[in-house]
C-alpha cells in the first residue's frame, strides 16, 4: 500500500479517538510567510500523538490487549496510549524519563497509566529495545513504527484537503515519526511542496546527522522544551527524513518562548514548546515564503513555565 493508503486506512480506525483539528491562519500580518497552524494541540490529550496510538493499537490482537501495553515516552505519546488503553480496559505502563514535567505525569495517571520513572539512559534503551525489563506487554513505540506513523499521516490528507495551495510544512522533529508520518502523504500527493524538520538548539541530533549522511550523537541539553529532542536519530529514522524531507530547521529557545506567546497573544492558542518550534523556525524566515504550515504538535505546558513565559 502506498503513503496514502496506509493514511486513509488508518483514518477510519482511530475516527473514534481522534479528531479533525483546524488549520487557521496566524494573526501577524507583518510574518515573513503566509503563516497557518494545523493545531493538534486540540486532540482530547492535547498533542497528536493519539492518532498514532490510537491505529497501533487498534490494530493489537486479541492476545496482545490482553497482556496490556507499554510504552516509553516523556509525556504526549505516553497519554495517547493511555488514553486508548483506559477506553478498552485494558492495563498501561509507562516509562518515563526523570526529567519528565509533572504536569503530563498527572495527565498519564489521570488516564489509568501506571509511571515508571526511570534515567535517561534508561529510557532511551527502552525505544531502542522495544521493551522494559519485569514488563510483560505488547510495546507501542513512539516513532518507529509503520502504525503510528500511518496514523500521524491522517494530518498530512487533512493539511491538503484544507489547503490544497500549501507550499511548505513546518514539523516538530522528536524521534521523526510525526515528520515523515505527515510527509510520506504529501510526497505522494504534493511532492512540491517543501518539508522541513523542527529542532531545538539544545537537542538537535538530526541537523548534524544530515550534514555528516548517518547518524550522529550528540548531548542535549535540558531546556523546558521536553517534548522534542533526543541524543541521535535511528537509523531506519534517519533513511527515512534523509528520503522524504528537504532539510531541518533550528530554533533557540527563546525563540520557542517568543512564539508561545506570539500564539496566546494573536490566537489564542497554548502551545507546549515542541508545539510551537515549527512556528519560531517559521517565523525567522527559515522555511521560506508562501503558504506555509507549521504543525502546533501539542499544548501540554506546564501552567507555571506558561505563566513565566507570558510575564
Amino acid at each position: 500500500m502506498s503513503a496514502v493508503a496506509d493514511a486513509e486506512a488508518a483514518r477510519g480506525v482511530i475516527a473514534g479517538s481522534a479528531i479533525r483539528t483546524p488549520l487557521v491562519r496566524l494573526n501577524v500580518a507583518d510574518a515573513p510567510a503566509e503563516i497557518y497552524l494545523k493545531l493538534e494541540n486540540l486532540q482530547p490529550i492535547g498533542s497528536f500523538k493519539i492518532r498514532g496510538a490510537a491505529n497501533a493499537i487498534g490494530h493489537l490482537s486479541k492476545e496482545e490487549l490482553r497482556r496490556g501495553v507499554v510504552t516509553a515516552s516523556a509525556g504526549n505519546m505516553a497519554q495517547g496510549v493511555a488514553w486508548c488503553a483506559r477506553a478498552l480496559g485494558i492495563p498501561c505502563t509507562v516509562v518515563a524519563p526523570d526529567t519528565a514535567a509533572e504536569t503530563k505525569i498527572r495527565a498519564i495517571e489521570r488516564l489509568g497509566g501506571r509511571v515508571l520513572r526511570v534515567t535517561f539512559e534508561e529510557w532511551w534503551r527502552a525505544f531502542e529495545e522495544r521493551a522494559y525489563p519485569g514488563i510483560d506487554a505488547t510495546f507501542i513505540h513512539a516513532f518507529d513504527d509503520p502504525r503510528v506513523m500511518a496514523g500521524n499521516g491522517t494530518i498530512g490528507l487533512e493539511i491538503l484537503e484544507d489547503l490544497p495551495g500549501v507550499e511548505a510544512v513546518v514539523i516538530p522533529w522528536g524521534g521523526g515519526g510525526l515528520a515523515c508520518g505527515i510527509a510520506s502523504v504529501i510526497r505522494e500527493q504534493r511532492p512540491a511542496c517543501r518539508i522541513y524538520a523542527a529542532e531545538l538548539e539544545t537537542a538537535a541530533p538530526l541537523t548534524p546527522s544530515l550534514a555528516a549522511g548517518h547518524p550522529v550523537t550528540i548531548q542535549p541539553r535540558p531546556s523546558f522544551v521536553d517534548g522534542i529532542g533526543g541524543k541521535t536519530v535511528f537509523p531506519r529514522m534517519f533513511d527515512l527524513a534523509r528520503k522524504l524531507l528537504d532539510g531541518a530547521l533550528v530554533a533557540e529557545v527563546a525563540q520557542v518562548s517568543s512564539a508561545i506567546r506570539l500564539l496566546v497573544e494573536r490566537n489564542r492558542i497554548v502551545a507546549e514548546g515542541a508545539g510551537a518550534c515549527a512556528l519560531a523556525c517559521a517565523l525567522t524566515g527559515q522555511a521560506g515564503a508562501g503558504k506555509i504550515v507549521c504543525i502546533v504538535s501539542g499544548g501540554n505546558i506546564d501552567l507555571a513555565r506558561l505563566r513565566e513565559i507570558l510575564q
